[in-house]
């Protein structure tokens, strides 16, 4: 894979809640060459063992940035274009036109994304399909894993 300056791509967890998802996610990450973003509050300690498991010995190579809330994120990061990974949309995630430098936001494990953002951001939301009856979402650390790889899939390993 040839290698970016700038993070491939940007993961953003708004208020996660379990620390072995953040920890996978930081794992994906690492080995992807994007970055993750952890928007406050976390329902977990940075220093828990169990984060540090999920992540293993990849831990101290990932671009970890935390914000205290949403408005610090936006006015810190900047972002570029984002896409919103919902279960509250029909537009299929693989209908998504990606960018290498795209920002991919997800919200916890217990809530999804906050209320407003489903309105304010209603144009940028799209979903992993689910063709099974008896679910209603992914894993957050598989979800993530499939946006990315998408992503890197549209951008990176397909033929142009």
């Amino acid at each position: 894979m040839e290698e970016c300056l700038e993070p491939c791509f940007n993961i953003v967890l708004v208020a996660p809640e379990i620390p072995q998802n953040t920890g996978t996610i930081g794992r994906l990450c690492v080995c992807t060459d994007a970055s993750l973003h952890l928007i406050r509050p976390l329902g977990f300690s940075l220093d828990e063992a169990h984060l540090r498991r999920a992540g293993l010995d990849y831990w101290p190579y990932l671009n970890l940035n935390v914000y205290e809330n949403w408005d610090d994120f936006l006015e810190r990061a900047q972002p570029g274009r984002m896409i919103f990974c919902s279960t509250k949309t029909d537009r299929s995630l693989y209908d998504y036109r990606f960018q290498e430098g795209d920002w991919l936001v997800f919200g916890n494990e217990g809530h999804g994304l906050p209320v407003e953002f489903y309105e304010r951001y209603r144009d940028q939301l799209f979903t992993i399909p689910m063709p099974g009856i008896h679910c209603r979402s992914h894993n957050l650390a598989n979800s993530a894993a499939i946006a990315l790889y998408e992503g890197l899939r549209q951008t990176r390993f397909s033929v142009r």
